[in-house]
C-alpha cells in the first residue's frame, strides 16, 4: 500500500457512507412528502413536482431516487401493508392467540394514528377497484394471509380458539383498526371531539381486542377448551 492509499481508501469510504446517509434522508422525506399529497389529491391529482416541493428537493431527485410516479406510489402502498403485517410474519402454532391478536390489534391501532395519510391512500386505492395493487394483492398479499390463516386453524384445531375463518378475522382487524383513521372525520363529528385523545385510542384498542377475542373464543394457553 503506497503512503498516500489509506488516507484516499478512508476519505472515499467517508464520502460513501455520507451519501447514503444523505439518500436514506431524502428518501424519507419524498415518501412521507407522496403519502401526504397522493392522500389528499389520489393518484392522478398528485404530480411529482407537488411531491418535490413539499419534500423540499427538485423534482430531478424525485425520480433520481424514486424513478417515476407509479413506482412511488405503488412503493407508498405496499410498504404501508408490510408495516401492518410485519407483527404477524414470523407467527407460529406454539404462539399464544391471546397474545398474538392482542399485540396485532393494538399494533394496527398505533400504525393508523401514526400513519393515518398512508391508511387512508391504501383505502383509496382499494375503493378504486386497485389498478395498482392487482398483482400484489392475488400474488404475495393472498400468499401471506393464507399462510396466517393457517396457523389460527391450528390454534382452533389445539382447542385455543373457535374455528372461525381465519381469512374474515384478519379483513375485521384490517377494517375495524383502520375505520378510525379512515373515517376520523366520521368518528370526530359524531363523537363530537376535535381529535382522538391517547386516552381515547386506548379505550378503542381495548374494546376491538375484547370483543375480537371474545368473538373468537380466544383462550388463554392453559385454559380448559371443554370450558
Amino acid at each position: 500500500m503506497t503512503e498516500g492509499s489509506a488516507p484516499a481508501e478512508r476519505g472515499a469510504r467517508e464520502q460513501g457512507e455520507a451519501n447514503g446517509v444523505t439518500r436514506r434522508r431524502n428518501e424519507r422525506e419524498i415518501l412521507a412528502a407522496a403519502e401526504r399529497v397522493f392522500a389528499r389529491h389520489g393518484y392522478r391529482g398528485a404530480s411529482l413536482q407537488a411531491i418535490a416541493e413539499q419534500a423540499g428537493l427538485p423534482k430531478s431527485n424525485v425520480l433520481y431516487y424514486m424513478g417515476s410516479k407509479r413506482g412511488l406510489y405503488v412503493r407508498l402502498l405496499e410498504r404501508m401493508m408490510e408495516r401492518w403485517n410485519a407483527l404477524l410474519d414470523d407467527i407460529s402454532v406454539e404462539d399464544d392467540p391471546a397474545e398474538v391478536l392482542e399485540a396485532f390489534i393494538r399494533s394496527k391501532m398505533q400504525l393508523s394514528r401514526r400513519h393515518p395519510e398512508g391508511s387512508r391512500l391504501f383505502a383509496a386505492e382499494i375503493l378504486g377497484g386497485a389498478p395498482f395493487l392487482q398483482e400484489y394483492l392475488r400474488g404475495e398479499l393472498r400468499d401471506w394471509v393464507l399462510a396466517r390463516a393457517r396457523v389460527f386453524e391450528q390454534w382452533a384445531e389445539r382447542g385455543l380458539m373457535d374455528p372461525v375463518d381465519p381469512v374474515w378475522l384478519i379483513f375485521l382487524i384490517w377494517s375495524a383498526t383502520q375505520h378510525y383513521a379512515d373515517f376520523e372525520t366520521q368518528v370526530l363529528g359524531i363523537t363530537g371531539r376535535d381529535a382522538l385523545s391517547d386516552t381515547d385510542v386506548e379505550e378503542i384498542t381495548t374494546f376491538l381486542t375484547r370483543v375480537i377475542l371474545k368473538g373468537c373464543g380466544v383462550r388463554a394457553r392453559d385454559a380448559d377448551p371443554a370450558r
